[in-house]
């Protein structure tokens, strides 16, 4: 587990074997059940999660009753409503869990300690939230621009290997498309 961690941290910053035994004692685990909630609307987003096994998928509920993935966070991903977590405010999306999964965490107070012992994470926490800006910046431009096969092709690249792993509803509902129509879409894909 901890390899993982430190393997996701060389990414972007190298830290000497103090500097990750201080990032290390900052983190916290825990598993969570597949279907289990890690945040839901109205609460603040207390923790910035690491993957380390497992899937969870950000979404948001429309008025009226209709999910729509924003973004799956399988292993080696960080996850959190970074506008709840970083402002402390009332979270507008929710974060479950889609199978079982093993999170290492940290806290808003710990993080803020982590930089100001160590402030090289200052820069590993920006490139991480540039890279999820521009994730999220090529998503909307998918949805306004590109269509559902084109979209699919997109989420396989991004995600490999997940499709085998959850639902195909909860595809259909990040890619703006019907269940029906993605298994359309799949066997077209596969042919």
């Amino acid at each position: 587990m901890h390899n993982l961690i430190l393997s996701n941290f060389s990414m972007h910053i190298t830290l000497n074997p103090h500097e990750q035994r201080q990032a290390l004692a900052l983190l916290q685990q825990k598993s969570v059940n597949k279907r289990t909630f890690l945040l839901q609307p109205g609460e603040v987003n207390r923790q910035i999660y690491f993957v380390t096994k497992g899937c969870l998928r950000m979404f948001y509920t429309d008025q009226a009753g209709q999910q729509h993935n924003i973004c799956f966070y399988p292993e080696n991903w960080w996850a959190c409503d970074i506008v709840s977590f970083f402002k402390e405010k009332p979270a507008i999306n929710a974060i479950q869990a889609l199978e079982d999964t093993e999170v290492s965490y940290f806290t808003l107070s710990r993080l803020e300690e982590l930089f100001a012992n160590v402030p090289k994470f200052e820069r590993f926490f920006r490139i991480l939230t540039q890279n999820g800006f521009e994730l999220y910046q090529r998503r909307i431009t998918a949805n306004l621009s590109k269509n559902a096969e084109e979209r699919y092709r997109q989420f396989r690249k991004q995600y490999p290997g997940l499709e085998q792993r959850i639902a195909q509803k909860q595809i259909a509902a990040y890619l703006g498309i019907t269940p029906t129509f993605l298994s359309l879409l799949r066997k077209d894909f596969v042919a």
